[in-house]
């Protein structure tokens, strides 16, 4: 008999956005910062057009580490982003309660929450990562960030706002900031994903 899987459960908050946008998914706990952070784009809804970072306590000294994407451009006394598929999750996250920073887009600034709720078995065959639950429709991408999303709302809420219809028009249609169905979620392989990048970077 097959060994059970040992999963991370993670409920990930959008901040200071309303509708509240949530999501609570299941990530192997073999999994790297990169194979987090593809999950996460995909069960936000984000399109993965713009950089990410985390930001988590350093395993020994507890003192704030960035993961993500590591560039050559630092400056004065900037740390180092270490790279995150080279990092393993179990590192920052130990037991329930464990959180750490997620934020995308550094000109629109989308912050998340990523806590670690439980830590528990699943049957070998259980497909991972794996969306359980969620709420509110992940904001469009380059809409200006929260203060440009709620002007966005607005204009949607008033068919008679003059930018109305070029709003939907650039949105491709209506926009429902309730919508969200965890079985729509699916999952992008994160080693295919870096594959890709690593082959753009260097083109």
């Amino acid at each position: 008999m097959d060994p059970k899987r040992t999963v991370f459960h993670f409920y990930v908050i959008l901040k200071w956005v309303e509708p509240t946008v949530w999501r609570r998914i299941l990530v192997s706990d073999d999994a790297t910062f990169w194979d987090l952070h593809v999950a996460l784009q995909n069960a936000m809804g984000w399109e993965d057009e713009h950089l990410h970072v985390f930001r988590a306590p350093h395993p020994q000294t507890g003192d704030a580490q960035e993961i993500g994407i590591p560039t050559q451009d630092l400056f004065g006394d900037e740390k180092p982003c270490q790279a995150g598929w080279e990092v393993p999750l179990r590192e920052s996250f130990r037991q329930p309660g464990d959180r750490v920073e997620y934020d995308y887009d550094f000109g629109d600034g989308w912050e998340h929450e990523v806590v670690l709720e439980a830590i528990s078995e699943v049957a070998p065959r259980t497909r991972l990562p794996r969306c359980l639950d969620g709420a509110g429709a992940c904001p469009p991408e380059d809409c200006g960030g929260v203060g440009g999303y709620e002007e966005l709302l607005d204009v949607l809420r008033d068919p008679t706002h003059e930018e109305h219809e070029s709003m939907l028009e650039w949105l491709g249609g209506p926009f429902d900031p309730t919508a969200f169905d965890p079985k729509k979620v699916r999952f992008d392989n994160p080693k295919l994903y870096l594959s890709r990048m690593m082959r753009d970077m260097r083109s």
